[in-house]
Order: C-alpha cells, then sequence, then structure tokens
C-alpha cells in the first residue's frame, strides 16, 4: 500500500524523458569511440568501481563508502589524463562534424559566402598514381584533407606545395625516395608534405596483416575527417579509410567513386 502511494506520487516529464535520452546518447558516442581499444577495459573498471560505491553508500558501510567516495571525488582528473587522446577525438568529432559543415559554421555566421571557390582535388591523378602503384606493389599512404587541414601532420614532414600529379606522387613513394617513407598530405589542387608522421590506431582487434601503414591511416581517420588512402606493399591491394572504418582491396574505379562521393558531396 505505502509502496502503491509512493508510485503514484512519481512524475515523468517531457524533460526527464530528453534527458535520459541525451545521457544514452552521449553514452553511444563513447562507446564508439572506445570500442576496440585499451580504453574500453579501464572504461569499465571505472564503472564497476562507480557501482560498488553505489552499493556501499546505500548499505552505509562508512569506512568503505568513505575510501571510495574519496577516489570518485578525484576521479575527474584520473579520467581526463586515461582518456586524454579519446577525449581529444570526441572533442574533435564535435568540432569537425557538428559545427563546421557546409550548412553551419561559425565563420559562415559572421562571414557568409554565397560560393566556394576551393581548387578542386585532382582524383584522376591520384587514383592514377595508386593504380600504377598497386601494379608494382610499391606501398603508399595518401590522406585527403577536408574540414580538418592537418596542419599538425603536414608540419612533421617535409612541406612541398606542389601541384597534385600522378608522376609526382609515384616518385615519392618509390621505395629509393627519401621521402618514401611516411605519408602524403593533399589539400585541394597541392601535395602539401611528404614524408609525414600519423597517429597509430589504438584498436586492438586488428588483422595480423595490417602493417603500420593501415594502422596510420585508421589512427588519423578516428581523429579527423580525412580520407585515406592505403596501398599494401607485401600484396599491391588498395584500401580506402573514413572515420574509422576501413575497405579493403577495392579497384581503382571503386576507389575514384568513392573519393567523388565523399568530396562532392552536398
Amino acid at each position: 500500500m505505502i509502496l502503491a502511494l509512493q508510485l503514484a506520487f512519481i512524475s515523468v516529464r517531457i524533460l526527464d524523458v530528453i534527458d535520459i535520452l541525451l545521457v544514452a546518447m552521449l553514452l553511444y558516442q563513447i562507446y564508439m569511440l572506445i570500442r576496440g581499444t585499451v580504453a574500453i577495459n579501464i572504461f569499465m573498471g571505472i564503472f564497476i568501481l562507480y557501482v560498488i560505491w553505489l552499493v556501499v553508500r546505500t548499505l552505509n558501510m562508512e569506512l568503505l563508502s568513505s575510501i571510495l567516495g574519496q577516489i570518485i571525488g578525484v576521479g575527474v582528473i584520473a579520467i581526463i589524463i586515461v582518456f586524454q587522446q579519446e577525449i581529444r577525438r570526441f572533442l574533435l568529432l564535435i568540432g569537425t562534424r557538428y559545427f563546421s559543415n557546409k550548412h553551419f559554421s561559425i565563420e559562415n555566421l559572421f562571414f557568409p559566402r554565397t560560393k566556394s571557390f576551393e581548387i578542386p582535388v585532382n582524383i584522376d591523378a591520384i587514383v592514377k598514381a595508386c593504380r600504377n602503384m598497386s601494379e608494382s606493389k610499391t606501398g603508399a599512404l595518401i590522406a585527403i584533407t577536408r574540414k580538418s587541414d592537418l596542419q599538425l601532420y603536414a608540419d612533421s614532414g617535409d612541406i612541398i606545395n606542389a601541384e597534385t600529379s600522378s608522376r609526382l606522387l609515384e616518385n615519392i613513394f618509390f621505395k629509393n625516395s627519401p621521402l618514401h617513407d611516411g605519408a602524403v598530405i593533399i589539400k585541394n589542387d597541392k601535395i602539401k608534405a611528404a614524408r609525414c608522421v600519423l597517429p597509430i590506431t589504438e584498436r586492438l582487434n586488428l588483422p595480423a596483416s595490417f602493417g603500420l601503414r593501415h594502422k596510420a591511416s585508421l589512427g588519423l581517420s578516428e581523429s579527423t575527417d580525412a580520407l585515406v588512402i592505403v596501398v599494401s606493399e607485401e600484396t599491391g591491394k588498395i584500401s580506402f579509410v573514413e572515420d574509422g572504418n576501413i575497405k579493403l582491396g577495392i579497384s581503382s574505379i571503386e576507389l575514384k567513386q568513392q573519393l567523388e562521393s565523399k568530396l562532392f558531396e552536398s
């Protein structure tokens, strides 16, 4: 009877439902960022510790509750230290995908533009170079900028700022070239830099056949909105990477279709 009376006073507002949905969406985004990495195990450990603290506090176990409470109290600082890469990736996700798209951005809010005059990427030159390097089994790693300019990674290599051409790309990745070890960054119609160092993914569930080029392509695509192309030195297969998803062994025709759809989508 008492329980029935208590339940009668419980009211669920629309704001409560919105609150629950927002929390669920936030937790889902966090899970998508840390799944397959070491961070997921750390996150589960913190979650279990928090549940234990709630149970201990409910049972009025003062000493243990006090100890766990102190740990939880400084947990925010520990989380920032442990999950600094994931937090950075999450902030980049919000900044590049939700506030820098073509329909809304801070820049367009104060400086509206009616037309874009950006030079398009020379897709044909990139596809031709990848096809030739695939046939000769020349390893390659090419990152194409979109909203993120990748300046931090370009500064880690040698600045070129040359017109994009298939011959230049093939010469850069030629095995005896001093620039072949690393990634090429392409912005608009320019090869911005070569021999660039890219971040390595922290995923643990990757195939054993993945080398440093594949891991670096995943690492960059997880933290930026760049499009990344990998040509395997062992098999000659072409891979296309975006948003942490990799398409293995695609043809040059499929590569061209992917680039056209991603770079010139409305």
